[in-house]
């Protein structure tokens, strides 16, 4: 018994190294692994180009049995003769700068209607269209050609530079219904001069897709050249407002040598200019000085004549006289020792003695009294018979301040009689004046004014 408890260990021992002999594999059975691992590697790699073109060539047949109809479809639509066009109703509003509002001529949003190409006339679908408006080259059409293709279109589509926020920002996208579509607010974010031309024209196009089976040629407008918006603060102002520094006026730079001249000479605004020009021109040219020629002269003042004026009058009182002058010291009416004088009437008083009264009222005008005008003014007819009575307008023109007189509280109504020799206020109390008093000559026709002598002859 107890040799059998002796024993024990070393049957214990004995069958433990027979576990470790059995679990520990031979080298035939590594060398075994290692060929199986090889294969199966090798032949991975040997079937991944075959599975790569097998598959690419199930997807190239799946795409080929698909594709035919679309292409079909797509280069017919391409082909197709368009029978409909978008167009822009009316001309751009110029000069156009960057991040300034894109309106029409009139200053109202831009508006797209469509066409039938065959008769001209304006036309509509049954659905409504997508149109995305996009800016193009503005050489796109070669000369001027009113026919192209769609491809031709998409390859003068203008992108933005590298860099830069997108050409054209705001409602870039559209919905047209019943054949029309505003166009509420777009601007371009870059100038036009870093491409060929130097233009671009605003472009609408229908969206892809968005029509069935109906070919319809994008829209464009005229070519135009896009300024930086800093441009914006040197332009010129057609026509000028009375409080316009006057560099606004034609030939008269933002801080250049006329500029100032003028300013040094208490020449601030387009009325100041104005009113020197009425009461001494000889003095404002000789402020201006040789550098402005003649022909120079006559383009700025021509643009300040074409000012709107509005319906104030200056009163310039003395001890026997009261002189009535509009906003650019122009002589409307003259009261002299209790009489007055209008129009024709002007001309027998001694012109020295009138001048004279307007250069005190120049030399004091910011202490004059200041009127409005009448409340039931009328537009002065440049031709034909006095048929119709014009309602009171706030503003006034150089056109019709120029023919304007200063009637009674009772007059109504300004007239030209058919003859256009006489000029008067028609009502309870009236007068007749000789046309040309009031300067209705070439130059009234176009909205400008004559210097002094054209109220004193």
């Amino acid at each position: 018994m107890t040799k059998r408890f002796a024993d024990k260990p070393e049957s214990e021992q004995y069958w433990q190294n027979e576990r470790r002999q059995r679990t520990r594999p031979s080298l035939a059975s590594a060398i075994g692994e290692v060929v199986k691992m090889n294969f199966v590697q090798s032949f991975c790699t040997a079937l991944e180009p075959m599975l790569r073109r097998v598959v690419n060539e199930e997807v190239d047949n799946g795409l080929r049995r698909r594709i035919p109809s679309y292409t079909r479809s797509n280069s017919l639509l391409i082909k197709a003769p368009s029978t409909m066009q978008l167009k822009f109703r009316k001309l751009l509003s110029l000069p156009i700068f960057t991040g300034t509002k894109i309106v029409d001529e009139d200053g109202n949003p831009l508006e797209i209607y469509l066409v039938d190409i065959d008769s001209g006339q304006e036309s509509t679908v049954s659905c409504a269209l997508k149109l995305q408006i996009v800016v193009v080259d503005g050489d796109f059409p070669a000369a001027d050609s009113k026919v192209w293709t769609s491809g031709e279109f998409e390859k003068n589509i203008v992108k933005e530079r590298r860099g830069k926020r997108p050409l054209l920002a705001g409602d870039v996208s559209v919905t047209m219904r019943d054949g029309v579509v505003s166009v509420g607010d777009i601007e371009l974010t870059d100038n036009s001069s870093w491409i060929r031309s130097r233009k671009f024209r605003i472009a609408a196009r229908v969206v892809q897709g968005a029509t069935a089976g109906i070919v319809v040629r994008e829209a464009m407008t005229e070519a135009f050249v896009v300024k930086d918006h800093r441009g914006e603060l040197y332009k010129k102002h057609h026509p000028p407002m009375l409080q316009d520094d006057v560099w606004r006026l034609e030939k008269i730079g933002k801080d250049g040598a006329f500029h100032k001249k003028l300013t040094s000479n208490a020449i601030k605004t387009v009325q100041e200019f104005l009113k020197l020009s009425v009461v001494n021109e000889p003095k404002l040219r000789k402020i201006l000085g040789i550098g402005m020629s003649d022909k120079m002269w006559e383009v700025t003042i021509k643009h300040a004549r074409t000012c709107v004026v509005d319906s104030k009058f200056y009163v310039s009182r003395g001890p026997n006289h009261t002189i009535y002058l509009n906003p650019i010291c122009q002589v409307v009416k003259a009261v002299i020792n209790g009489d007055a004088f209008v129009g024709k009437d002007l001309s027998s008083v001694n012109r020295a003695y009138i001048e004279k009264f307007v250069e005190e009222a120049y030399q004091k005008w910011n202490s004059l009294e200041v009127v409005d005008g009448i409340v039931n003014e009328t537009r002065l007819l440049t031709q034909g018979d006095m048929v119709e009575e014009y309602p009171c307008n706030n503003t006034m023109t150089m056109e019709m301040c120029q023919g304007q007189v200063f009637p009674t509280s009772r007059a109504t109504e300004l007239a030209f009689v058919s003859n256009k020799e006489y000029v008067g206020v028609v009502g309870s109390t009236y007068f007749l004046a000789p046309a040309e008093a009031y300067n209705f000559g070439e130059s009234s026709s176009e909205g400008e004014l004559g210097a002094t002598y054209n109220f004193i002859k």
